[in-house]
């Protein structure tokens, strides 16, 4: 009887503590994360279009990059390398933009999941390529950083 008595105390206890555990955990602002990774979007696409590709902060070192018709581009350096390459090839005063559409947040939010819209316009606004993106994010040093990201054009181009 002591025992059962002992057993059950350690299990009210044990549950106690997880649900005061759950309750502690602060609830994850969706829409905040949103606004930060549109922030981190808006970013990269100053950076880009201004062709200032070394100091973009996107992507961690370890990032992998799926982009159509390429093997997967390895390591910031890579991936560094292939953007200067589209915008060397650019005309001059295309711009890209990108919109945040969704974003899936996994666990404590140190994993972000974007889908979003791009497009590419030239010098006087009219439309180059569109297409989607899916972006995964990690919260590294306080930041979301990319470690994943995949993208596809689409083949009209819709206003």
């Amino acid at each position: 009887m002591k025992k059962s008595a002992i057993n059950a105390a350690l299990l009210l206890t044990t549950i106690s503590f997880m649900v005061a555990c759950q309750q502690a955990a602060a609830p994850v602002d969706k829409e905040k994360i949103k606004a930060e990774i549109q922030a981190r979007e808006n970013q990269f696409a100053e950076l880009y279009n201004k062709g200032e590709l070394k100091t973009i902060g996107y992507y961690a070192d370890d990032a992998i990059v799926f982009a159509q018709n390429k093997a997967p581009l390895i390591g910031k350096p890579a991936i560094i390398e292939y953007l200067k390459e589209g915008v060397e090839s650019s005309s001059k005063g295309n711009k890209i933009t990108f919109t945040t559409n969704e974003v899936f947040v996994f666990g404590d939010a140190t994993q972000v999941l974007e889908i979003g819209y791009f497009r590419l316009v030239d010098s006087v606004d009219v439309p180059i390529n569109s297409g989607n993106y899916m972006v995964l994010f990690e919260k590294r040093d306080g930041n979301y950083a990319v470690v994943r990201e995949m993208s596809a054009s689409t083949e009209s181009l819709e206003e």
